[in-house]
């Protein structure tokens, strides 16, 4: 499934690191960053959700609502939130249903090998609920600054 700028995002429902659902449409009326990375603590995953962080304030009075989602467990996220101070709810989209319905969740080669995993991508969702941006090449250590430009 193919998303494209202009298009309504889709909605979906699913859990956070503390088995509250969260829901799309209950964002209405603000702007939403919708970022998908592939796995908690690792380098780049850490650099991304470090960067969001520091600039965290800055989304904020831009009037965004941040949301991380990659498909790792509930308690994953409770520690990795913990051990970064991170300010946001994380997903966990354990079955990638949300990862499916954003075609997130693609074959992808890593050093020679092919197995299926999340694309890092992050989508921008407007007020209306509007794909606004599409960003696929997320600049981990830069990430706020691509969403705020």
């Amino acid at each position: 499934m193919s998303i494209e700028v202009g298009q309504l995002a889709p909605d979906f429902s699913a859990k956070d690191q503390n088995g509250d659902t969260i829901t799309l449409s209950q964002f209405k009326g603000k702007k939403v960053v919708l970022y998908f990375y592939p796995r908690d603590s690792t380098p780049g995953c850490t650099a991304q959700a470090c960067d969001l962080r520091d600039n965290y304030t800055a989304l904020l009075e831009q009037g965004f609502v941040v949301l991380g989602i990659s498909s790792d467990t509930e308690k994953k996220h409770q520690n990795f939130i913990a051990k970064y101070d991170l300010p946001f709810p994380l997903i966990a989209d354990t079955e990638k249903v949300v990862h499916e319905l954003y075609g997130r969740w693609q074959l992808k080669k890593f050093m020679g090998k092919e197995s299926m995993g999340t694309v890092r991508t992050t989508f921008i969702i407007d007020e209306e609920g509007k794909i606004e941006e599409i960003i696929s090449k997320v600049k981990t250590k830069e990430h706020a600054a691509q969403i705020l430009k």
